[in-house]
């Protein structure tokens, strides 16, 4: 075998008879890491009808074993070779945290060497923005002492283990992207819901968003048309509630319509 930088360079001679692994430098590991997200809801203590609090929060464990034995980490460990890693990061979610039935999607891959003090380690990260009541049976088992969810900043200013703060940040980006992209909002929203709550919901995930046509441009726009539409009685008249404002507000309902959106309109 010819090295060039460490690397092993192609055999030309090499074919099914002759080959070996043993050869090769091979990851020590291929571990799955998940990041939850979830929306937390509180009702305000005051007198006057207003939109519950809000607050973004992610699901974390505290490691009972070396490495970074005692640390906040995600939930996660190693892919055996008779999984993938998309198995892999739903059975470690469930042993490590008590958590299942949640719909993951592939983040990325983490290999930065350094990584893991265990050795040569290529993580990929799945993450997922899911309603709390599928978070509402977690437990520590495992190699995980607690889990907890915290909200989210609160969790990037932690001394996480592993490269964990990265995987976080790049996952909360990508929700946000999902958040302003497709019908995510919906998953936290009663089956009639107020626009102030549809708004509150987005804003609670990308604090900056900001748009004050908002009512137009998400019943009227010609791409999004469709998306939501507006609840009525049985007489045809338009269904209202007051539940969170002095005034009666508009009800509104997803039509499960898919909008195909472009950069150029």
């Amino acid at each position: 075998m010819i090295y060039e930088g460490g690397c092993p360079l192609l055999n030309l001679h090499e074919n099914e008879h002759n080959y070996s692994a043993s050869n090769y430098r091979t990851p020590d590991g291929a571990p799955s890491d998940i990041v939850i997200f979830t929306i937390t809801s509180q009702e305000k203590e005051t007198t006057k009808k207003a939109l519950p609090m809000r607050e973004l929060q992610v699901l974390l464990i505290r490691r009972k074993v070396w490495p970074f034995e005692g640390q906040w980490a995600l939930p996660g460990g190693f892919t055996r070779e008779t999984e993938t890693v998309e198995e892999c990061a739903v059975r470690e979610l469930k042993e490590e945290a008590g958590v299942e039935h949640v719909h993951m999607e592939y983040l990325k891959a983490y290999s930065k060497p350094g990584r893991d003090p265990r050795g040569w380690m290529i993580s990929h990260a799945f993450c997922a923005l899911v309603n709390e009541k599928y978070l509402a049976d977690r437990k520590a088992s495992d190699d995980a002492v607690d889990v907890r969810l915290f909200p989210l900043f609160e969790a990037l200013e932690m001394n996480l283990a592993f490269d964990h703060h990265d995987i976080i940040q790049d996952a909360y980006l990508r929700i946000q992207q999902q958040m302003l992209t497709q019908a995510i909002a919906s998953a936290f929203l009663p089956e009639e819901f107020t626009i102030g709550e549809l708004y509150q919901i987005i804003q609670t995930v990308v604090p900056t968003f900001e748009e004050k046509n908002f009512i137009r441009k998400v019943t009227s726009t010609q791409s999004r048309k469709g998306l939501i539409e507006e609840v009525h009685l049985p007489d045809g008249s338009l269904k209202l509630s007051n539940q969170y404002s002095q005034r009666a507000a508009q009800l509104y309902r997803f039509t499960g319509f898919v909008p195909e959106l472009s950069i150029y309109s």
